[in-house]
């Protein structure tokens, strides 16, 4: 487990968990599931049944541009007492037929963009990654934007406040990805303070 999160109140559904789970490949994602459904670890799924009315999962896949392989292997299994983050969870569909313009523009165009100076100096979100589900996800495929919020000082004017207009202006990715996807869902997470990964 890298992340256990919970879902900021007054930003959607209450008391729900997001964890995030990463596996080396697809073997060790199937062993897993065995575990879960038939062996050492079926005793505690039922028991997490038992504190929860249901549960739905995805697998995702980095995109091409997102982050470097992760080092499981460094990540922290003892005890850990990280200062709390939060997080935004964008969730997108691009339209039938344009998910791998989309993977390439985000990349080219609004990953480009956050990483620049001129994104620095304003900097509300940071990129941790971005993926793409790979076994289904709903009607269409989705992208999941992961990004860290970096100033939670700022974020009551996110709340109060629309977005400037030079934000959403032609040849911002706001204005842009219009013509590739017409909705997103947006989520804030807040991290525990023993969640694996600060």
């Amino acid at each position: 487990m890298l992340h256990y999160l919970r879902h900021v109140h007054g930003t959607g559904p209450s008391y729900r968990i997001v964890t995030l789970t990463a596996f080396a490949d697809v073997a060790a994602l199937a062993a897993a599931q065995d575990r879960v459904e038939h062996g050492d670890l079926a005793p505690l799924a039922a028991r997490m049944d038992e504190l929860r009315h249901s549960v739905t999962t995805k697998t995702v896949r980095p995109l091409p541009w997102s982050v470097d392989a992760l080092d499981l292997a460094a990540v922290p299994t003892a005890d850990v007492d990280h200062r709390a983050a939060v997080f935004m969870e964008d969730t997108v569909w691009p339209d039938q037929g344009k998910i791998a313009e989309y993977i390439e523009r985000s990349g080219a165009h609004y990953a480009r963009w956050m990483a620049s100076d001129e994104h620095d100096e304003t900097e509300l979100l940071r990129i941790e990654a971005a993926y793409e589900s790979v076994y289904g996800g709903g009607i269409r495929n989705e992208i999941i934007l992961w990004q860290r919020v970096t100033r939670l000082d700022w974020m009551p004017g996110l709340l109060i406040m629309e977005v400037p207009e030079h934000l959403k202006a032609p040849g911002t990715w706001m204005h842009d990805a219009l013509q590739l996807r017409d909705q997103w869902e947006s989520k804030l997470l807040r991290s525990t303070r023993w969640s694996p990964l600060p």
